[in-house]
């Protein structure tokens, strides 16, 4: 990228400058892209301060003593009320008006320029420019009576009175009234005049008129504070946090300015996750509707063990739904209600059609409800047997810590020992070095998928059991009615089944404070109980590995910047500035990771700002909606049942570190590159989310595509003499993790030179296509009478088949100089070996044309037009014997209608075999097409040893007799082979045409393709597209065959031949990459691929080799922060900023932060994955 380019261009710059103002005040546009009207600007200006004005004479009235606060606040909002329905009627009545003559408006060009005709103050048009009006009817009244409502508890908010008794200054009062209004004007401005465009934007399209909402809901949020403090006196923090709040709430306009503050439906979902997973102890969901239903349900635990009255009863609830909101429960409901359905069908019936049921069966079920009833016993057990009414350093409870604490040290060390690297850093001694030769890699690596057994043992069956035994024996449980228990003890039972990592870190952390402050009159232990204490240690576990994760961000993107010398210059100042003002830096830092809200760096610069919260998929659609689909998102398709068997051994083992959602992997092989991300987690299960990248090779994919090959090549090839070496790339977003097996298509492109180019090469093709054609067709037909045989298996038994033939014998008739031209009016000569160009066209000479004049003369049909069939009135009532040549009119001139009577025909044929009839072609492809002379003449090219071998290889026939002896009949039959010859040869024709010359490069490139030469059997052929489709195999099976001669060395045999068809026809699809059956293959796994194509570029034929086979796919983490964040900047800089220059800066190419391939990762529109996977559903067992 040049350094000369901005990081927007003048148009956006200006559009940006436009769109900012607006944002900040809340909706008037005061900067405006054309000259308007003064009354333009004094309009806006009245409705933006109607709110303080109506406001005002409440307050008025209320400081001269007239009203009383609350009578002000009905007052005000009365007021307010009133104006919010004349504003939106006032637009209606505009929009109304104004709708005719829009309709009569082609095309609106003042519309496309951003200018507006304005003709007086109050016209239709400015009303319709300063109101554009809601969409909805229902929107117009709730805005309306938000409105009335929000200035009513506004005005009361901010009575000066009430400020004074707060902050105790008249000139804090005073600013805080002033600024407290504007804030008060914005939130008015947004919801009934003019929307803003705010910077934090979470949806696409504002389908449902949620982005006024937003400014109102934050204002109610910091008026109820107040009114709470106002009905609940004498708490002392609510007073400290109400006058915080007072003065964060003239600050509200610049917070929704640089997008700190959510909108309401991200922050709905935000809120939800954060309280759903420290709150209640469970995950962030795999779909919205699902982080809805397990909110209400694990609420609802919480609220239901608050009101249970025995301790006991407590503690089996806790422990039991704990364990089961842990699992995928939706999965068991899928199950179990077809298991319903089935049972009142019948047992015959299937129960699940979609493949569900292999996903968990009666064994698994088994398991579990083993495993619960276990968890039962033993909470129970040891709460009502062997708790302690006294917290003791050698009592069962601080054992269980000791042995706590040995669990969490094992379980580390061996999911360190399953990484490439340690920590991320250091090299891991014991992960095998032999990634380049699979084998041997695999058989090392199985030895620590044993130990990943041991790990998934303790990490599954002996950890969840150890901390319920620690949470059954605390004494805490022994306070009932207590809403810190209820809370604490929910989330603390369910965590050790949810998250068990997690949960075993911070009971172990628990456990060693307990353990190192045992005094009772240490705040932790005298106000906090055990249940509270895990939650804080979950919180504080979480953004510290939220903070470190940021930070390495931040570091990363400084570097980046310093690292591009194009814009050295220009980013030198930010460094600096970062430099300087690092201690700012890490403030917002800080209030990020405390929000738990990315870390954006504007166009991926150093340039922080903190994001507004967001859910952790970051993206409102449906996962794996979406997908900018292409002829390479087939590929994708095949290899993810393999990859998502690789990752859930991997995630067992654990190779791939703590499964949280949210994280982001990236896997890598050759061309492909698959973005995955874990969207939910629970007891031996999870589901992830799998993207395939795009395989174009752009510039800016290719760049990072390399580095990323370098970063895993430095893990997994590269020898390293010391023990523990460091980690070449640490600074990059990407640690690499692990390798995994998966069955994929490795493609391979070679360059034909010297083969399909070769003479040799091409007269031998000529040869093989005919033995190839033999081959296919004699297939085709036996196949055919065996479907035949299975509908009709007595029909044609005892008949002799009658077959109409050429008489190949007949004598020659006297030629014509009329019909040798008429045979060479019909060979284009305009149909050109080269399709590109480069070759020139051969024109016929002298020496060819006499060639032609040795051919039958003959009347030939004129081209394209369709061949009459004998039709009389004999054929009515009766079979007439020239039905029996109605089939074909081999080498005969046609007739007129009315001399068909005198028409000759050849005497019928009858098979010497009787079971030569399943092998016969079918009746509509005996028609000829061309002379007799010229069918005797190509007869001769015809193999017929290699057709009686053929015939005696056919196993596919169920007789009575001995199959032998009656394939040796079939071979031996005159009429069958005439049948065939003619087939075949005419094929042949329309393959090469009329000339008997070796084919060229184009030809083969063309006519593989499905361009064939035209000739007087080109119509012949491809009326029949059936017979078409098995010539086109044939040449291209015959293609592939000269490929293999000349690589792997010449056929020696008819019996190799036969192996090598066989093998074509079983394991291998050779065909058109754009051809649907291509993308079918593909899907049906078919053992190995093969296209030809030419590359301009270089001007050589090449030959694309896909092979299905299991090879390695590297695999390796991304910073999840990184991710985030510049999936934020993406969504600002093309939401808000609307920046989508192909070629802008934020989304060129970077070794280090990976920009292109992040933004490619993101979902549609703003990222173009050309693959997404719905939700998928991992067992960890």
């Amino acid at each position: 990228m040049s350094p000369d380019v901005p990081l927007l261009n003048d148009y956006k710059k200006d559009f940006f400058l436009k769109r900012f103002p607006q944002t900040v005040l809340g909706g008037p546009r005061l900067k405006l892209g054309f000259c308007a009207p003064p009354y333009i600007y004094v309009n806006q200006i009245i409705l933006f301060l109607m709110p303080c004005i109506l406001g005002g004479i409440g307050t008025l009235l209320y400081q001269l003593g007239i009203l009383e606060d609350y009578y002000t606040a009905a007052l005000s909002g009365g007021l307010m009320l009133f104006t919010a329905f004349v504003i939106q009627f006032a637009s209606l009545y505009a929009r109304n008006k104004s709708m005719t003559v829009e309709r009569m408006l082609t095309t609106d060009i003042l519309a496309e320029e951003d200018e507006h005709e304005f003709t007086s103050c109050a016209g239709a048009e400015t009303i319709k420019f300063l109101i554009p009006g809601k969409k909805y009817i229902a929107n117009t009244v709730f805005h309306s009576v938000l409105a009335g409502l929000m200035c009513g508890l506004g005005t009361w908010y901010l009575l000066p009175k009430r400020i004074t008794l707060l902050c105790g200054s008249t000139g804090g009062t005073a600013v805080l009234v002033f600024f407290g209004w504007m804030t008060l004007c914005t939130g008015e401005y947004s919801l009934i005049v003019n929307t803003a465009i705010e910077t934090a934007t979470f949806q696409t399209q504002d389908t449902y008129e949620i982005t006024p909402l937003m400014r109102p809901l934050y204002i109610f949020f910091f008026v109820s504070v107040d009114l709470a403090h106002r009905f609940m006196v004498n708490i002392p923090a609510l007073e400290q946090m109400n006058q915080v709040f007072h003065i964060l709430f003239i600050f509200l306009p610049f917070l929704w300015a640089l997008g700190i503050l959510p909108p309401p439906d991200a922050l709905f979902l935000w809120a939800m996750e954060q309280v759903l997973e420290f709150g209640l102890g469970g995950s962030s969901m795999s779909t919205h509707p699902r982080l809805l239903i397990m909110f209400i349900v694990s609420a609802g635990t919480a609220i239901t063990s608050y009101f249970i009255p025995s301790t006991v009863g407590v503690v089996l609830f806790m422990t039991g739904l704990g364990f089961l909101l842990s699992l995928n429960l939706s999965e068991m409901g899928f199950v179990f209600k077809h298991s319903v359905a089935r049972h009142r069908v019948g047992t015959k019936s299937k129960a699940l059609p979609s493949g569900s049921e292999k996903q968990l069966t009666w064994k698994e079920c088994l398991f579990y409800i083993m495993i619960l009833v276990l968890a039962l016993l033993e909470s129970v057990l040891l709460h009502r047997f062997a708790c302690c009414s006294q917290i003791s350093k050698n009592g069962p409870q601080a054992i269980i810590g000791y042995v706590l604490m040995v669990l969490l040290i094992t379980l580390w060390i061996l999911r360190e020992i399953q990484s490439v690297y340690i920590f991320g850093i250091f090299q891991n001694p014991f992960y095998p070095k032999d990634v380049q030769t699979g084998t041997l890699f695999l058989e090392k690596q199985a030895r620590l998928m044993k130990i990943g057994v041991v790990r998934w043992i303790l990490l599954n069956l002996v950890s969840p059991f150890a901390m319920i035994a620690f949470l059954s024996l605390d004494t805490s449980l022994r306070g009932l009615h207590s809403v810190s228990v209820s809370i604490g003890f929910t989330r603390a039972f369910r965590m050790v089944w949810q998250y068990t990592e997690n949960a075993l870190l911070e009971t172990a952390i628990v456990s060693a404070v307990h353990v190192l402050t045992s005094s009772p009159d240490v705040w932790w232990n005298r106000s906090l109980d055990t249940g509270i204490r895990l939650l804080l240690v979950g919180i504080m576990r979480d953004r510290l590995i939220q903070f470190i994760s940021k930070l390495q961000f931040a570091v990363t993107v400084l570097l980046a910047s310093w690292m591009e010398k194009k814009r050295r210059k220009s980013t030198t100042t930010l460094c600096i500035f970062n430099t300087v003002f690092s201690p700012f830096v890490l403030v917002f830092i800080v209030f990020s990771t405390l929000l738990s809200s990315p870390l954006v760096p504007l166009f991926t610069l150093p340039l922080f700002l903190v994001g507004f919260p967001r859910p952790t998929q970051s993206w409102p659609g449906v996962v794996g909606t979406a997908a900018c689909v292409c002829a390479d998102t087939v590929y994708y398709y095949q290899m993810v049942p393999s990859l998502t068997a690789a990752l859930r051994s991997a995630m067992v083992a654990g190779s791939l570190g703590l499964l949280l959602p949210g994280s982001h992997y990236l896997g890598r092989f050759q061309d492909r590159l698959i973005w995955i991300m874990i969207l939910e987690r629970g007891y031996t299960y999870c589901w992830i989310n799998i993207k395939g990248l795009e395989l174009q090779e752009t510039s800016c994919h290719t760049a990072e595509a390399r580095r990323v090959d370098e970063v895993f090549e430095g893990a997994f090839e590269q020898e390293y003499t010391k023990i523990c070496s460091i980690n070449e790339h640490l600074g990059n977003v990407l640690t690499p993790c692990t390798v995994l097996p998966v069955k994929l298509y490795s493609d391979a492109k070679n360059v034909l030179s010297g083969i399909i180019d070769s003479h040799d090469n091409l007269r031998e093709f000529k040869g093989d296509l005919v033995k190839v054609l033999v081959w296919i067709l004699v297939q085709y037909c036996s196949r055919r009478s065996h479907m035949q045989e299975n509908v009709h298996k007595t029909e044609n038994k005892a008949k002799a088949s009658l077959i109409i033939l050429p008489a190949l014998d007949t004598s020659p008739q006297t030629q014509s100089s009329d019909d040798t031209d008429s045979l060479n009016s019909e060979i284009s000569d305009d149909w050109s070996d080269d399709i590109f160009g480069d070759e020139p066209t051969s024109k016929k000479g002298k020496e060819e044309k006499e060639q032609l004049k040795v051919l039958q003369s003959i009347n030939l049909p004129i081209p394209g037009s369709v061949e009459s069939q004998s039709v009389d009135d004999h054929s009515i009532g009766k079979v007439h014997e020239n039905s029996l040549y109605k089939g074909v009119l081999l080498g005969y001139p046609a007739v007129d209608k009315g001399k068909q009577e005198d028409m000759k025909y050849i005497p019928l044929m009858e098979f010497s075999c009787s079971h030569s009839h399943l092998l016969s072609l079918p009746e509509e492809w005996m028609s000829n097409c061309l002379p007799n002379s010229k069918m005797r003449e190509m007869s001769s090219l015809f193999p017929e040893e290699w057709y009686q071998f053929v015939l005696r290889q056919l196993e596919c026939f169920h007789l009575e007799e001995n199959v032998p002896n009656v394939l040796e009949e079939i071979a031996k039959d005159r009429v069958l082979k005439d049948f065939y010859v003619h087939v075949v040869m005419t094929c042949y024709f329309s393959l090469f045409g009329v000339d008997n010359m070796d084919p060229s490069p184009g030809h083969i490139l063309r006519v593989y393709n499905g361009a064939l030469p035209w000739s007087v059997a080109l119509d012949w052929l491809t009326e029949k597209p059936e017979l078409f489709q098995l010539a086109l195999k044939a040449f291209r099976y015959t293609l592939k065959l000269m490929i293999d001669k000349a690589s792997l060395g010449p056929i020696e045999d008819f019996k190799e031949l036969t192996n090598c068809l066989v093998e074509y026809e079983s394991d291998w699809y050779i065909g058109l990459v754009s051809d649907e059956k291509w993308k079918e293959a593909i899907l049906q796994e078919k053992p190995c691929l093969f296209s030809l194509g030419y590359d301009p570029n270089m001007g050589v034929y090449t030959g694309r080799v896909l092979t299905l086979q299991e090879l390695l796919i590297h695999v390796g983490k991304l910073n999840t922060e990184a991710v985030r964040g510049q999936w934020a900047n993406l969504s600002w800089e093309l939401l808000y900023a609307t920046n989508d220059d192909e070629e802008r800066y934020s989304i060129q190419a970077h070794p280090l932060l990976l920009r292109n391939l992040t933004v490619q990762a993101a979902d549609p529109p703003l990222g173009y994955p050309i693959y997404s996977s719905k939700p998928i559903h991992i067992h960890l067992y």
